[in-house]
Formats: structure tokens, C-alpha cells, sequence
């Protein structure tokens, strides 16, 4: 016996694939460039042998970039979701 299919789509409230990939690489690229600028923050502000500084700085700045920009990836998934349910 074959169950029997349903009539409606099922919904969900994930969005599409290429749309979360998109978000990944997004927070990833942020993460990236952030850190590059936190390095450079301390960088311009430090004299000598400078190396722990710089890489506190640049955890830092990468940690807040791709924090900011995870908030905003997800409000926007959430919000296509929501649009596409309707």
C-alpha cells in the first residue's frame, strides 16, 4: 500500500538553501573584514612589538562584525520566510 499524498504543500519556515548560503558566506566575509580592521585600529595606535595587541584587536573586530551581521542575516531570513508563507 502507497500512503496517500497530501493535497496541500506542507509549510515551512525554512528559507531556501541559497538564500542561508548566501547569509553564511555574508557573516564569514564580515568576520573577515572585521578582524582586518581591528588590526589595523590597534596597529595605528601601537609602537613597537605589538603582536598580542593586534590580535586581541583583531578577535575583537571580527567577533563584532560578524555578530552585527548575523543579527541583521537573520531578521532577513526570518522575514522572507514569512513573506513566501503568506
Amino acid at each position: 500500500m502507497h500512503p496517500v499524498p497530501d493535497s496541500e504543500p506542507r509549510l515551512t519556515a525554512l528559507p531556501p538553501v541559497g538564500a542561508r548560503v548566501l547569509a553564511f558566506l555574508a557573516i564569514l566575509l564580515a568576520g573577515g573584514t572585521g578582524g582586518l580592521i581591528g588590526s589595523a585600529f590597534v596597529n595605528l595606535q601601537c609602537a613597537g612589538s605589538c603582536q598580542a595587541p593586534r590580535a586581541i584587536g583583531a578577535v575583537l573586530g571580527a567577533v563584532i562584525a560578524a555578530s552585527g551581521v548575523a543579527v541583521i542575516a537573520i531578521l532577513g531570513l526570518r522575514a522572507m520566510s514569512e513573506w513566501r508563507s503568506r
